[in-house]
């Protein structure tokens, strides 16, 4: 691995520290601050080593810093935002809690700013073609290799100063948004959108979660 550059910034977490506390950041993007194209290659550096099935590493992400094309993409981001889309409603989350009326406030406020983001990152997969997502085994094999990596720079990004955001709505409108990327659509596969900026402050703490009980089944469900 290339070594780091000592002069780029570093907030100085832990392993745990950073697992616990990478958070969703929307309020808090810097607007004003450029990130510079070394610390996100610093970022992708750490992302080239998370697991890949059969080491395929078949993810690539895209980089918008072009303030007409972060426009456009914003735009095709705002449409998916709008568009009718049934996710299932398994949560362990009300969505009448306080927790969610924030993060919909959140979530308003980087619609109102996302063309401002000096940033934006677009995951993708490469496939052979689409059809090999037709089944769930296709599905967790191919996922689970652009999404690990992904997690992986947003947790490089979290203890460099950087806030990231997984989002999805755009995916409504991936040939629209492939087009303006030219982005081969047949065989590259959107899987995410994130915002990348500085963070205003970097003391973000662990979010409230259900008990851990909640989540574990030994031998059977």
């Amino acid at each position: 691995m290339t070594a780091p550059d000592p002069s780029l910034p570093r907030v100085g977490l832990s392993a745990d520290e950073v697992l616990t506390t990478t958070r969703a950041v929307r309020k808090r993007l810097d607007l004003q601050r450029p990130v510079p194209r070394a610390l996100i290659a610093e970022c992708v550096e750490i992302a080239r080593q998370a697991p890949s099935g059969r080491n395929r590493q078949q993810w690539d992400l895209i980089f918008v810093d072009d303030p007409v094309t972060r426009r456009a993409v914003s735009e095709v981001w705002r449409r998916g935002l709008r568009a009718e889309f049934d996710g299932g409603s398994t949560t362990r989350m009300p969505f009448d809690s306080d927790q969610w009326a924030g993060i919909a406030a959140s979530l308003r406020h980087l619609d109102a700013h996302l063309h401002d983001v000096p940033v934006l990152v677009i995951p993708c997969l490469r496939v052979e073609d689409r059809t090999v997502l037709n089944s769930i085994r296709g599905q967790a094999g191919n996922w689970g290799s652009v999404i690990p990596a992904f997690w992986s720079f947003m947790l490089a990004a979290r203890e460099r100063g950087l806030g990231t955001a997984w989002t999805t709505c755009h995916l409504s409108y991936e040939r629209e948004m492939a087009a303006v990327l030219d982005l081969p659509f047949d065989t590259v596969v959107q899987a995410a959108l994130s915002p990348l900026a500085y963070t205003i402050g970097t003391n973000f703490r662990a979010a409230p979660r259900a008990a851990r009980g909640d989540f574990m089944h030994w031998n059977k469900w």
